[in-house]
Order: structure tokens, then sequence, then C-alpha cells
């Protein structure tokens, strides 16, 4: 069946126009698959919202090479999100041809706000019913029907006991999936109808995946009491009167109910939920419920790594899969990297020696672990080869990549004029680590709560490429002189925060950070004004480039940093003196080993050990004659002199047979990063 991707590529034919101006207010072009077809068209897509970095892009790139006669086949889409032609720079108006696609031309029989309101992803569904179902002109109620039950499989007549709601909050909140606020208040007002689940905090509970899996985590000791016979009259009863529970609704959940103790079993393997200690879990270590119960920490681990392992290998991600698969599969992968971690640390315990415990545990799981982390590698880098491209052009909120991250924090503060954000960059803090981080602070202040996310880091994964987008709010191909660099952050920085309307003192700046106390911060924050504060903390890369021990000597090493307590220090400052804070990192780190160290004196700009920049295509292309199984980076959003070549799978341009911790490559561990911002619990 055709789609609503049709209708607009047929507007969009070769060899029409070289210069297109496309008025898209709601977006459409952005959307991965269509973006993806455009491209396959032999078009570009730039969005003009900036003048001045779209004036700089189009002139070096498109208009400098048509004036040459260069760029034979090169076609341009400059899409805006304005009808007004006043706001277009008048040689594009003179010279391209005008198109408009909207929400309401595709989808003509709904109210607009609703569908407006969807993520582009859910556009398929919504065509298929409109064109299966043909409604008439459908009111706003109306319509969040209609899209609830057809796209998003709603149906509240089936939703009559705690069970089914719990079951429809569950396969909702484990597939990550996130609905407008729009259709959360409708929800929430069809299952209240006649009275139903009005002791349920519906308005916490169903946007806000965290506050759910809390408000599971915070009862589950209270089922297993029930289960073992220890629970009073074991009757539903209301979160009033029982003290630790922070989230209201019914304290006694059917969490034995066919339909949802798949998900809890899920949710535990995954670490989502974390097992409990409960007096009678000896008593208990049969029933189903022991994958929620601390019994025999060794037996545990061994059965939930394997059921975490089979978990991830039936997951794998295809190559048509969206960007929040793969960052939701991040997180399992990421999961079973700290188990694995866990498992060698409890094997050091019985030898006396990590390196004897990292030795024992790869000869345990070694052969599996190897094969799956083979096929992990190979479907990521296909995804990657195919969608990577787009993704620099998705909208910022929330964000896709590292360097939307500054436009999501201005909107904030567009937002609400009394708000302040920091943005903490941990620079080499790969997606397990920081669950190592996490769970220390969560020790350490059991009053953080952590909204948690990932974003898509700068490919090459170093630092002076994808650590300077972020603070610059831009890709790298705006800041060509100082991509090798990281000298101007503080400046790239304040511009960023300059242009939407902030002075030098209310945008702060500091790197260096991590060791010895965050004393000089309260110093920092003691400046008036500040509104907008950007801090790296180096400490993760420092122990990163130090580390011999492989993925497992960095969590270890992370752990022991992270209770040293600079962390939790750090966000006691930032969150006593109003800051909203979000944490971030600039790339990851994989394990990795050498595969011979090019021989290739000066040429290269950077010779990093994961992956080396050239100046031309001549000269990555004589090193990888050396190593054919290189991967010559096509460098999307990177200036014209950037040419990265990255090292093969999990090997590292060092010497032969040497393991070290490095980044700079396109695995998944070095890509996908932590994106999570960090408060504390209403009091």
């Amino acid at each position: 069946m055709p789609d609503w991707r049709d209708r607009i590529l047929k507007a969009l034919t070769p060899g029409v126009a070289r210069l297109t101006l496309a008025v898209d207010s709601d977006g459409l072009l952005l959307e991965a698959a269509l973006l993806e077809a455009i491209r396959e068209r032999g078009f570009e897509v730039v969005t003009f919202d900036d003048p001045v970095a779209f004036r700089f892009d189009y002139e070096s790139r498109f208009r400098s090479r048509w004036d040459r006669g260069e760029g034979a086949g090169l076609e341009l889409v400059v899409r805006t999100e304005t009808r007004d032609p006043a706001a277009l720079p008048y040689d594009l108006l003179q010279a391209g041809r005008r198109l408009f696609f909207g929400l309401d031309d595709l989808f003509p029989a709904f109210s607009y706000p609703v569908v407006a309101s969807l993520d582009r992803s859910d556009l398929d569904a919504l065509y298929r019913a409109q064109e299966r179902h043909r409604p008439g002109r459908l009111g706003e109620d109306a319509t969040r029907d209609f899209v609830l039950r057809h796209v998003f499989d709603f149906a509240p007549e089936l939703v009559r006991r705690p069970s089914d709601l719990l079951r429809l909050l569950l396969r909702r909140h484990y597939r990550g999936q996130r609905l407008p606020r729009l259709l959360d208040e409708r929800v929430a007002h069809l299952l209240r109808q006649g009275g139903a689940f009005t002791a349920w905090s519906l308005e916490a509970i169903l946007p806000d995946r965290d506050a759910f899996f809390a408000f599971l985590q915070e009862r589950w000791p209270l089922f297993l009491d029930r289960l073992a016979g220890n629970a009073g009259n074991g009757g539903p009863q209301d979160a009033e009167g029982t003290p630790g529970l922070a989230i209201g609704g019914p304290v006694d959940l059917p969490f034995d109910h066919d339909d949802v103790r798949v998900y809890i079993d899920n949710l535990f393997v995954e670490g989502m939920l974390r097992p409990v200690g409960h007096e009678s879990g000896t008593a208990l270590r049969e029933a189903w419920a022991a994958v929620g119960i601390r019994i025999d920490p060794e037996a545990d681990r061994r059965r939930r790594l394997r059921r975490l392992a089979e978990t991830v290998g039936a997951t794998i991600p295809g190559a048509d899969a969206n960007h929040r698969d793969w960052t939701a599969f991040a997180f399992r992968w990421a999961e079973l990297g700290v188990l694995l971690s866990e498992t060698a640390a409890a094997a050091r315990a019985d030898t006396g020696s990590l390196l004897a415990g990292l030795r024992a545990t790869r000869a345990d799981t070694g052969s599996s672990i190897t094969g799956l982390r083979a096929d992990v590698d190979r479907a990521f880098l296909a995804w990657v080869e195919r969608r990577y491209a787009g993704l620099h052009n998705q909208p910022p909120a929330p964000p896709v990549m590292v360097h939307h991250l500054p436009r999501f924090l201005a909107r904030r503060l567009a937002d609400d004029p009394r708000c302040k954000v920091a943005l903490l960059v941990v620079d080499g803090l790969a997606l397990d680590q920081w669950l190592v981080l996490r769970d220390v602070l969560a020790i350490q202040r059991p009053e953080l709560r952590f909204r948690e996310g990932a974003a898509f880091a700068w490919v090459p994964t170093i630092t002076s490429v994808s650590r300077q987008a972020i603070f610059a709010g831009k890709p790298p191909f705006y800041f060509p002189s100082s991509l090798l660099t990281t000298d101007r952050e503080a400046s790239l920085w304040t511009r960023f925060w300059a242009d939407r309307g902030l002075t030098v003192r209310e945008a702060g700046y500091a790197r260096g950070l991590g060791d010895g106390s965050p004393d000089g911060i309260r110093e920092l924050l003691s400046r008036p004004k500040i509104r907008a504060l950007g801090l790296v903390v180096d400490k993760v890369d420092k122990i990163m480039h130090g580390m011999t021990l492989g993925t497992a000597g960095m969590h270890n090493q992370v752990r022991q940093w992270a209770e040293e307590g600079f962390m939790a220090g750090l966000l006691d400052a930032l969150l006593d003196d109003g800051f909203a804070v979000f944490l971030t990192s600039d790339h990851g780190n994989v394990e990795a080993e050498g595969c011979g160290r090019p021989a290739e004196g000066a040429i290269a700009d950077v010779r990093g050990e994961r992956a080396r920049i050239y100046p031309d295509a001549a000269l990555r292309s004589r090193v990888k004659e050396r190593f054919p199984d290189a991967v010559e980076w096509p460098g999307p959003g990177l200036p014209e002199d950037c040419l990265a070549l990255l090292a093969p799978g999990r090997t590292a341009f060092v010497r032969e047979g040497e393991r070290i911790v490095g980044h700079g490559g396109v695995s998944l561990e070095e890509v996908v990063v932590p994106m999570v911002e960090i408060g504390r619990a209403a009091a």
C-alpha cells in the first residue's frame, strides 16, 4: 500500500530544479525513512533556521560548486518552516521552485493539533488506518480516540481490572513508547470514566517511564510479603499510611497475573527493576518471583547473565530500525556489559586477581559473548551506513544527537524564564559506565532521580569533533578551523547562548573537572545571573587512556572514582543552586586489540587508536591498502577535508596483539552515549 511518503516523493522529481524551497512547518522531511529516500534520489536536505550558518553551508557546499560548473546532479532541498517569503534570502527565492508540505494535506479528516503532536514514525499507522476506515471529519476528542485505538492499540473498554491497566502500562513503558500530552490526558480521562482507577497516579506513571518503574520497584517487596503469606489481609490498599511509598496508588499490585508476569520477568533480567532481599527468599527460590529476589548472588548473576544474553540476541535491531530502537537496545547491551564485569569481579574475589577474574569469565562465557558481540557490531554498522547521515537533521526535542542538547536546553529556558540549566559532559563516559556511576550515586544520594535516555555521538568519536559539537550546538562542519582542538569550546558555548539572547555573564563554562572536591564550581555558581552552565568532567577519559584491563577494569575504576564522591558533590552543588541538570558524554569507549600501526609519518591530521583523519582521499586510500577492512567513513556533517579511516571491528591502530580501551570508531559502545536529566524526588 502506498504511504504518506510517496505523496511527498512524487513532488521531488530529480532533474526538475537543482534548488527547491520546501515549506515544511510540520517537519515531515526530517522523518528518517523519508529523508533516506530523498537522499537516495540524489537530493541533499538543508534546513534554513540560522541565516548565518545556512549561508556558510550553502555557499561553501553548493553555490560555489555550481558557479564553477561542478556538482552535476547535485540537487538541494532547502527546508523552511515559514511560509513568509520575506524570511528567506532573495537569491534563493529567485533561483528555486517552491513546494508546500503539511499534515493538513496528508490527514485532512483529523484534528490538526492532535496529528501534529505525534511522532513522525507514528504517521505510518495513522495513514493506513485512514485509508482503511475512511473516517469523516473528526473533532479533537474523536481524533484522539481514533489515534489511540488505531495507532497505539488502546481500547478503553478492555481495561477493566488492575491487571489490565498494569499490562497496558508495562507494554507501553517496556517498549519505550511515548505518547503526546494530548493523548495521555485523554487516556487518563477514559480510564477514570465511571470512577475506575481513581487511586492510581496516572498523571505521574502514564507519561514518565522512570516514575512508573519506581512505582513498581517500591511495591515489589510488598508483593513478596503477600506471596510469602506475610501481608496481612492481602487486599488492595491506598498508598496513604504505607511508609516508604513515594508515588501514590494502590499498594497491592497483581504482579502474578499471567499477562503481567512475562513483563516483570524481563524488567528484572534487563535491569529496569532491581532484585531485593527478602526474609522468605530461600522459601521462594523455586517460585517465578525468584528473579526479583537476592538469594544466591553468584547463581543469580549467572542465571541473569544467561537470560540477558538470550534477550539481547533476540532483539538486535535490523537495518530498517529507527534510532529509538537502537538507543533502547543500547541499554540492554550496556546492562550485559556490566553484568559480565560483575561476574569477573566475583571470579576475582575467588582468585585474588582482577586479571585472573577476567580470564575466568572469558573462559566461561567467551565463545557465546564473542559471537553475540560480532552480531551486534555487524548489525549496527549496517544500520549506521544507511541511517546515520539523517540523524543530525532531526528536531532537537528530544535530542537525537549530542549537538542537539543546547537547543533543547534553550527551549527549556525560553519556556521558563526563571529556569537555569547545567550541561554536564563527562568526557568518554560510555553507556555501561554510566550504569555503574548511576548505581553508586543512587546509594550515595537516594533522593536523586534519573530520567534516562541516550543520544548519538559524532563519528569519528573523538573529543575534538564530538565534544566541540556539543558546546557549539552545531555539526562539526561549522567549526572547521578548530576541528582538531578543544581550545575554542568556551567561545563556542558563549556564542551559542549569545545568539539566543543571553549575555556573557549568563553563560558559564569550566573544564578539567573530576578530581578533588567541587568547591571551585561553587565559586563559579556564586556569579550572579548565570543561567546556562557547561561543565567538562574529564576523569573517565583519563582513566580510559591508562587502562590495560579492558572493559571490566574500566567499570572497576569508574566505580572507585564515583565512590570518592566528586560527582555526588557536584550534583549537590548544582541542584542546591536551582539548576536543571543534564548529563551526557561526547563519546564512549570500547575494548580493542591491535591490528598494526600505520606507517604514515605526518600525513594524518589525527593519529588515534581507533580513528585516523586525513586531509584528502588519496592519503586515506593509501593507508587503507594496508588495512583493507578499515572503514572509509563518508563523513556526513564533517568538513570536506576531514576524511576519517576507522579501525575495523574491535581492533585498534596499535601494535598487533596489544589490548587497549579506546575510542574514535563506530561501535555501539562508542556512538550511543547517555543523555540523562538528574533531579531530586519531590519532598
